[in-house]
């Protein structure tokens, strides 16, 4: 089988002319100054806080809780009032210059429930929609190596 020469030629692959603006236009990368914050987000069974520092953690730039947006204490520790600190906490943040935050959260931890409060996953959530840059989510629930007796006493808890 023979290859004549007008089959090479369309086989060799010829790039289109490419100015020089455009090269340049290509090889410079979007940058975006980000300005980062921490949440310390405490998701206990009785409420949730909200609480934004600066990155050394040093000075506290914003605080809410879920009992200072409902009345009613059974529900400070609601998804709903979660969301509603968690909507403020990025409406001041967005004032202050902020628009990327680190969360870390926690549990009560110790010798109790390890797992984080209801209010917890929606207050990530709606901090997610309000349209600040999310970077890492840690969990720093305090976990014992070493501690007191569990409640319950020798036998455990007997129904």
């Amino acid at each position: 089988m023979k290859i004549n020469e007008t089959n090479k030629e369309s086989m060799i692959f010829k790039p289109k002319n490419i100015s020089q603006k455009n090269l340049k236009n290509q090889n410079l990368k979007k940058t975006t100054d980000f300005n980062f914050g921490v949440v310390h987000i405490f998701a206990s069974f009785n409420d949730t806080f909200i609480h934004v520092t600066d990155l050394s953690g040093s000075e506290t730039l914003v605080r809410r809780t879920g009992g200072m947006e409902v009345k009613a204490d059974r529900d400070e520790s609601s998804p709903y009032a979660a969301m509603m600190a968690a909507q403020k906490v990025a409406e001041k943040c967005r004032e202050l210059g902020i628009n990327a935050l680190h969360i870390k959260l926690r549990g009560k931890g110790g010798n109790s429930n390890k797992s984080p409060g209801p209010g917890a996953q929606s207050a990530i959530r709606a901090l997610a929609r309000s349209g600040i840059k999310i970077g890492r989510i840690e969990d720093v629930t305090p976990i014992p190596s070493d501690s007191t007796r569990r409640k319950g006493g020798r036998r455990g808890r007997r129904l």
